[in-house]
């Protein structure tokens, strides 16, 4: 991957909360001609850095409920627990991280039962040492990546 440039990261800058942003107005903002614009976000493309263009769509249904499972673990790596998570169509994403916690999982869920019952298979795994749980309130800032 090339170096990115300050034009680059202009270009990066603007597309990252104005993806839909007209080439032509891309390239007046920036500075530079529209076909010099066009070959950076194709370079960009290209190279992996810009690697798709969403809409960012506020709450389609309020009726999910949105939680974290902070998760410690007596050994690592706990694959028996993975499997079990996998199971779980509301489980959306686990991520092994480190420091005090070992998992972090995230969790849509139509109802709290419905979140309980993972919560559940969760905290009862031989594997767990703590878990901790956190109900979304909201997302003020929702950055997924493609």
């Amino acid at each position: 991957m090339r170096d990115l440039d300050v034009k680059d990261r202009e270009i990066l800058e603007i597309l990252s909360k104005e993806a839909r942003i007209a080439l032509k107005a891309l390239a007046a903002r920036i500075g530079l001609s529209r076909s010099a614009t066009s070959e950076r976000v194709i370079n960009l493309e290209r190279s992996g850095v810009i690697r798709g263009y969403r809409a960012d769509i506020g709450e389609i249904d309020a009726h999910v409920i949105r939680a974290i499972l902070l998760v410690s673990l007596k050994r690592t790596p706990a694959m028996g627990l993975l499997d079990v998570l996998a199971q779980h169509s509301q489980v959306r994403r686990v991520s092994s991280v480190s420091g005090q916690l070992d998992l972090v999982i995230e969790i849509e869920a139509r109802t709290i039962d419905d979140l309980n019952r993972v919560r559940d298979a969760v905290a009862t795994h031989e594997s767990v040492e703590d878990i901790t749980t956190a109900v979304v309130l909201r997302r003020d800032i929702d950055r997924q990546s493609s």
